[in-house]
């Protein structure tokens, strides 16, 4: 079977997708199949290294474990009781931190990660900004950042006590980021987009 064999406007489930054996990358938002490019482009690359390395390298003095993509975070409003065939949530973000690690098993995380950093490209804005982030705030994601690498900035989103986000002014170049998830972390945000 092809990707381009399936019907695009049905209904998937965690189950489905662990039966696919086609190449092509894909996520499934709340039942719904979105396909990822075949390979992010270099800058996109460079960012998501950048950044992983300095959650990583931070991470070495936490219980806390970091993991970038293709690594597979099922959601679900039944969190980790749900079978294949309940999980309609399947993504891939760039950079997910978890702290609770009963979360992980070999297959990746099942249940919302402490944190997730995903970078906005040509062509996956809507989704990232739209889709992931209502599906990342239905399951409890606590922060959520999108960084933008056309305008050099980052935004982060923080759940609050009635589990919506709230957002963060912009981080710009000239500016340290830190986070809720992980007090202590810093970084540059211009050394995030340094060529």
């Amino acid at each position: 079977m092809t990707i381009d064999q399936l019907d695009m406007d049905g209904t998937y489930t965690y189950a489905d997708y662990l039966q696919w054996t086609f190449e092509e990358r894909l996520e499934i938002i709340q039942g719904k199949i979105f396909k990822m490019s075949p390979a992010p482009d270099r800058r996109h690359q460079d960012i998501s290294f950048k950044l992983g390395v300095a959650v990583y390298n931070f991470l070495q003095q936490t219980t806390c474990k970091a993991y970038m993509a293709p690594f597979d975070v099922r959601l679900s409003r039944l969190k980790r009781k749900a079978s294949p065939t309940q999980v309609y949530t399947v993504v891939q973000p760039d950079i997910c931190v978890i702290c609770d690690l009963e979360k992980l098993d070999d297959r990746g995380c099942i249940g919302a990660p402490d944190l997730i950093i995903e970078i906005l490209s040509p062509g996956n804005s809507k989704k990232e900004m739209k889709e992931k982030f209502e599906v990342y705030e239905e399951n409890g994601v606590k922060e959520y950042w999108l960084v933008n690498s056309t305008e050099h900035l980052v935004l982060v989103y923080i759940l609050n006590d009635e589990g919506k986000y709230i957002g963060l002014k912009p981080f710009i170049e000239e500016e340290i980021i830190t986070s809720s998830i992980l007090p202590g972390f810093e970084m540059l945000v211009g050394d995030i987009f340094a060529e």
